[in-house]
């Protein structure tokens, strides 16, 4: 059993992506299916991002139940 990537495993594949295709030296077939991986690493990592937004959004309250954030500007 594999473990997942992380989201720093990923950002990273999705850096070595874009700088390979920065060169411009790869035949047109690679480079599409490169930006096809890239574009799939761009939503996993925006998915990522989003719930972990989500979560820094909530607390938890006295009775250990999440709860939404309440900011005020005071």
């Amino acid at each position: 059993m594999s473990e997942q990537p992380t989201f720093e495993d990923k950002l990273q594949q999705l850096e070595s992506i874009v700088s390979q295709l920065e060169k411009g030296d790869r035949p047109l077939e690679t480079a599409l299916a490169d930006f096809q991986t890239g574009v799939g690493l761009v939503k996993d990592l925006q998915k990522t991002l989003r719930d972990a937004e989500d979560t820094l959004a909530k607390v938890i309250d006295n009775d250990d139940e999440l709860s939404d954030l309440e900011l005020t500007n005071d």
